[in-house]
């Protein structure tokens, strides 16, 4: 199923936008990843370490409060004692609450567990105290003291195992985030390379197909009506083609409708145009009686025009057969400078009536070697670009001629100094009854044929017959023949 230009411009929009979202939702991923790290290092770990150092300073200052009422037995200190141990418990709640692992649990179970024996002995003692009641204060002090370290180391473990979650958790941002950078980095690469790669294909399957129905509306431009485009493309594109394909089968049918009743007309018109021409001759020589000497001029002006249009049905009837593939050529091998001469020779009258240079270049004839040629055909042709190029050169001007050898093929050349041909036309100045918009004032109008000889010429030889010109500085006929 074929894909309208919307379809796969729309597919290729789509592709990009999932492309991009990937990215974006790997971004988002990588965004939560981090953030549940840093939540988790802000809102429970550097919160214990935080609780634990006020657990501290809540232990030592009820210890040193605890000591001081033993000694004084000053009340206050009693109430200080009384208020740090609350303190510690809902420091000790706070840290319970937010703790995370089992493990933990059984650390701060130990810290509840040895607080709880350093808060009985100092109840005790101070029980003692307020009865006065004779006891062992060195005893006391001994297990006291023993009962905080505990606490305080227990607490300092406590501390160490979130401190190593903390550093656990950075170094997992920075290894996220590093690799992070480095897919990031990866995934905008392979996103610009799928979106050049997916528009290159994309644009690709349109501007190829458009470009071939380019180069097929120039070659109908020239004449060629066949009609085998055939090509993979967007359905409208391939509707266009196959219209373009129905175009040129008309056109095709119009040719031949069109070369067929060239060729028709001519050949009807060769027998009474014969008629005609001997008629004219025959009341000339006054078959008819004596004819006045204005009446012999007139005569000789019809048998001119006579003949002239006898030419021009027969130079019809020629390229009609040229067209149809039906004209025969006698090929010999030819020494291709030598006709060259002969019709520079031929045209010396018309050149040197023109009062035109004429500069010939070989270079080295030994280079050029003889072709298989029909030796008439190659001079018609050669007639009619030496004869256009004479016609088309003002007086004094100047016409250069070469012929070399390039590659496996001799290319003839002829330079004329005249008005050029418009770049429009450098194409259909090849067609029939095509009319050079350049042509000198005061020249007589040819038929149009003349460069369709040329190129039917050429074309039938197995070379190639194009045009070049610099409007204003006058244009150069190039055609080449194969060895």
């Amino acid at each position: 199923m074929r894909l309208n230009i919307f379809s796969r411009l729309f597919l290729g929009y789509i592709a990009i936008i999932l492309v991009l979202g990937a990215i974006n939702a790997y971004s988002v991923f990588t965004l939560h990843r981090l953030n549940v790290e840093v939540t988790l290092i802000f809102n429970r770990d550097q919160r214990v370490v935080d609780l634990k150092q006020k657990l501290v300073d809540s232990l030592l200052s009820q210890v040193g409060s605890a000591k001081k009422f033993v000694i004084t037995g000053d009340p206050i200190f009693l109430d200080q004692t009384i208020s740090g141990q609350k303190e510690f418990e809902k420091y000790l709640a706070q840290v319970s609450s937010i703790a995370g692992l089992h493990e933990r649990k059984d650390l701060l179970d130990g810290v509840a567990s040895t607080y709880g024996e350093y808060t009985s002995l100092v109840n005790e003692e101070i029980e003692l105290v307020r009865t006065k009641e004779p006891y062992s204060k060195s005893e006391y002090g001994r297990r006291t003291d023993k009962a905080v370290e505990q606490v305080l180391e227990r607490l300092k473990t406590l501390e160490n195992s979130y401190l190593q979650d903390i550093q656990d958790r950075m170094n997992r941002i920075r290894e996220t985030a590093a690799a992070a950078q480095r897919m990031s980095v990866l995934l905008f690469a392979a996103a610009i390379l799928l979106v050049i790669l997916g528009s290159f294909i994309s644009t690709r399957g349109i501007t190829k197909p458009l470009k071939v129905l380019m180069e097929k509306t120039k070659e109908i431009s020239r004449g060629v009506f066949e009609g085998n485009l055939s090509i993979a493309s967007p359905r409208e594109v391939s509707e266009l083609a196959g219209a373009l394909n129905r175009m040129c089968e008309k056109l095709k049918e119009v040719d031949t409708m069109k070369s067929g009743f060239f060729a028709t007309m001519s050949h009807e018109l060769r027998t009474p145009l014969a008629s005609i021409k001997q008629g004219i001759s025959l009341l000339r020589d006054r078959a008819g009686g004596p004819v006045p000497e204005k009446q012999k001029r007139l005569f000789t002006i019809l048998s001119e025009e006579t003949n002239r249009l006898i030419d021009l049905v027969n130079s019809l009837l020629e390229l009609s057969k040229m067209e149809a593939g039906m004209m025969p050529f006698a090929l010999n091998q030819e020494n291709f400078p030598s006709l060259v001469r002969r019709v520079i020779t031929e045209m010396g009258p018309l050149i040197e009536a023109k009062k035109v240079g004429i500069s010939m270049d070989f270079g080295d004839e030994k280079e050029i070697p003889s072709l298989k040629l029909d030796r008439e055909r190659i001079l018609q042709a050669l007639r009619n670009l030496v004869g256009n190029a004479v016609k088309f050169t003002p007086e004094q001007g100047s016409i250069t001629i070469r012929a070399y050898r390039r590659d496996y093929a001799v290319e003839f050349t002829i330079t004329d100094t005249g008005p050029g041909v418009p770049d429009e036309n450098l194409e259909t100045i090849f067609e029939k009854f095509h009319q050079s918009p350049g042509q000198a004032r005061g020249s007589i109008k040819g038929t149009g044929l003349g460069l369709a000889f040329v190129k039917h010429i050429v074309l039938a030889h197995g070379g190639k017959v194009w045009a070049e010109n610099e409007p204003g500085k006058g244009t150069t006929f190039i055609f080449a023949l194969p060895l």
